[in-house]
């Protein structure tokens, strides 16, 4: 598997294989956010406005790739607030069905965790389904249980769902750098 970082003209240029995995993980069950079944042409048009969101640094997305198929990728949202700029959201992680079970999803994970170390970001936070498989592999990488919200979003099939949070420290951060990261 090859992982690649992807700037606003490679998104662009990865737009229909990005939303082919989007439909493939919300018909199989996860909740990134959408209900199933979702439509191809919804799917392309979410991917197509993460690329301006790219462009101007607020997003970091990579690609994993088996041959010539992407068949994996996440996603961090940096937060545009001067106050915030020490953390980041991991959001979209996402691996085809067809590829689960071999490591891919800790791979990416591990991928933007170094990254946002690198970029100066100290923490990062996510939210997942509660009881999803997801949320092993997230306890299974050190991140830490937050909380829990019942009812925060639907899952595919429209019911409504409660969600974890989780956060993990990354990087190194001393008192004299706390007002001066920058990406």
């Amino acid at each position: 598997m090859i992982v690649s970082r992807l700037d606003e003209t490679q998104l662009n240029a990865a737009v229909e294989e990005l939303a082919d995995l989007l439909v493939d993980t919300v018909d199989d069950g996860a909740s990134v956010g959408f209900l199933a079944p979702l439509d191809r042409e919804t799917a392309l048009a979410w991917w197509e406005e993460r690329a301006a969101a790219a462009a101007a640094g607020r997003l970091a997305v990579w690609t994993a790739h088996d041959g010539d198929r992407t068949v994996g990728t996440v996603t961090l949202a940096f937060p545009d607030k001067p106050n915030s700029r020490h953390r980041a959201e991991l959001v979209k992680l996402m691996v085809h069905r067809d590829a689960r079970g071999q490591g891919l999803g800790r791979g990416l994970l591990t991928v933007a965790e170094r990254a946002a170390a690198e970029a100066g970001v100290t923490l990062l936070h996510l939210d997942t389904e509660t009881g999803s498989h997801a949320e092993h592999l997230y306890r299974a990488a050190g991140w830490t249980r937050a909380g829990v919200i019942p009812d925060y979003a639907a899952d595919p099939a429209g019911a409504l769902r409660p969600t974890t949070l989780y956060y993990k420290r990354v990087g190194a951060r001393t008192d004299a750098q706390a007002g001066t990261l920058t990406r």
